[in-house]
């Protein structure tokens, strides 16, 4: 048998998934994979409901329902300050990863390279490798996650870059950029011409006094930044996978082409009960910051009361942990026995890392209060059970 790709053989399983099998086989508390354990907005699965019976049932168009991107342009405009055409800017997908997979494609030729943060989502290498393209990685320096303008343009000017990857606020970090952080980054898109491809499902998720900040809002940055999002994390639904893309007309319909040939199209009935949210009010997005909020600062006090050491999310939904005084080598095997031994789990950090760092954890916290207490109990018997 002739050998198989050479560009995926170095591809392992997502950590992440297998940090929620490991959860699943030890019974822990699974604070590993990013979902929710609580429901969707009851009026998006009232709506889910009637769709059922009425429908539809059959394909939507490549890019998307009408009356759905009509909605998610006028949500869009409402956030963002800027106007979008439906039809000739948006590009639905099937979940944010699509979105951005379909991008990276749209954008790179073989032997291009693409910058990218870290920390990271997963994702994102392993999305550039398969576009045949090559990662350049910029630190973002713990505690504070802020990176040095003169690293960044030194990656960002080396021949062959063309994009650059920016999610904000960030996984796994929690960091929201600041504006004039953005700033830095615009300019130096636009003095050394590269579209920069955004990450923005978190986009809702921010504890105060942080706020979000669109790229492509910014001076000379609409027509070079591809804005990908999806619904998942903002109204709850992260198994319907619906993402989209917002691009400039030419490049959304080289999207639309590579989309059609990925998956062909969204789940029709979803996005038909998904408008309900996207026509929510204010007072949604309001509530929605509430109940994070609220769930950091539940979790975030039991892991101070227990006198650990981690990093405040400013943004999304994660927290990363220092290990190091539990003296263990590798955050992987820690993962595994914290799941073991304590009953809770975790994502290691050094797959978010391409810097040799294994000192960090991640937690997510997008749980009922009693779950979240759950593991702040289990927890609190982390030094006994855990120490090497």
């Amino acid at each position: 048998m002739k050998a198989l790709s050479s560009r995926t053989a170095d591809f392992t399983d997502s950590v992440i998934r297998r940090m929620t099998r490991v959860s699943n086989q030890h019974g822990a508390v699974n604070l590993s994979q990013g979902f929710p354990d609580f429901d969707p907005p009851r009026e998006i699965t009232d709506r889910l409901s009637e769709v059922a019976k009425s429908g539809p049932h059959q394909y939507a168009l490549t890019w998307g329902a009408q009356n759905f991107r009509e909605a998610l342009v006028r949500k869009q405009e409402h956030f963002s300050g800027m106007k979008f055409d439906p039809d000739k800017e948006v590009v639905v997908t099937c979940g944010s990863t699509e979105a951005m997979m379909a991008s990276m494609m749209s954008v790179c030729n073989p032997g291009d390279k693409v910058v990218i943060f870290s920390p990271f989502y997963e994702n994102y290498g392993a999305d550039t490798i398969l576009s045949g393209a090559e990662p350049v990685y910029v630190p973002l320096k713990p505690p504070t996650f802020c990176f040095d303008a003169d690293e960044l343009e030194a990656a960002m000017k080396q021949d062959g870059v063309k994009a650059l990857i920016l999610c904000n606020p960030s996984n796994p970090c929690g960091k929201v950029f600041t504006r004039d952080e953005l700033l830095v980054i615009a300019d130096l898109a636009k003095k050394y011409d590269l579209y920069v491809i955004t990450d923005e499902v978190y986009e809702h998720i921010l504890y105060k006094p942080h706020v979000h900040t669109y790229m492509a809002s910014l001076p000379g940055m609409r027509e070079r930044t591809i804005m990908c999002n999806s619904l998942s994390k903002t109204y709850s639904i992260t198994g319907w996978r619906l993402g989209y893309v917002i691009a400039p007309p030419e490049i959304a319909d080289r999207v639309k082409k590579v989309h059609d040939f990925l998956t062909v199209g969204a789940a029709a009935p979803l996005m038909e009960a998904a408008v309900v949210g996207l026509n929510f009010g204010d007072d949604y997005y309001q509530q929605l910051q509430a109940h994070y909020t609220h769930m950091k600062e539940l979790f975030v006090g039991g892991l101070k009361d227990i006198g650990l050491t981690f990093t405040e999310p400013q943004g999304a939904y994660y927290v990363l942990m220092d290990i190091s005084e539990f003296g263990y080598d590798s955050d992987l095997v820690f993962c595994e026995e914290l799941a073991e031994k304590v009953g809770v789990g975790a994502v290691p950090g050094s797959s978010f890392f391409r810097e040799d760092i294994n000192h960090l954890i991640r937690f997510h916290f997008a749980k009922q209060d009693e779950t979240l207490k759950k593991a702040l109990d289990r927890l609190a018997d982390i030094r006994t059970k855990m120490k090497k």
